[in-house]
């Protein structure tokens, strides 16, 4: 199950879109048909906040490359939505590890 929530900020014109559940299967759909409806109106851009994600299958990723590329920010708290955007936007400015400290790299 995923839950869609955006929220609008009007004071930056952008969009906050909120994810909670599973990014996988029939969801991640459901996430492409909700990013087609409302992308047209953005005047500034998209926050994905993928805090609340429990987890990502492949077509999931794939969908999150897409959107970024289109100009939305991914956001994550986890370590496994973490490494996920990491290695979408090729960043390492949303994690410094996800590897525990005292493992070797």
């Amino acid at each position: 199950m995923l839950k869609i929530t955006g929220q609008k900020d009007a004071a930056q014109a952008s969009m906050s879109i909120i994810l909670e559940g599973k990014l996988a299967g029939p969801w991640v759909e459901e996430l492409n048909s909700y990013w087609r409806q409302i992308s047209g109106s953005l005047q500034s851009g998209a926050v994905i906040d993928l805090t609340g994600v429990t987890f990502i299958d492949a077509n999931g990723k794939t969908l999150l490359t897409k959107l970024w590329q289109q100009g939305a920010e991914l956001r994550a708290a986890s370590c496994l939505t973490k490494c996920i955007v990491e290695e979408i936007t090729g960043s390492s400015r949303v994690v410094s590890s996800c590897h525990d400290k005292n493992e070797p790299n």
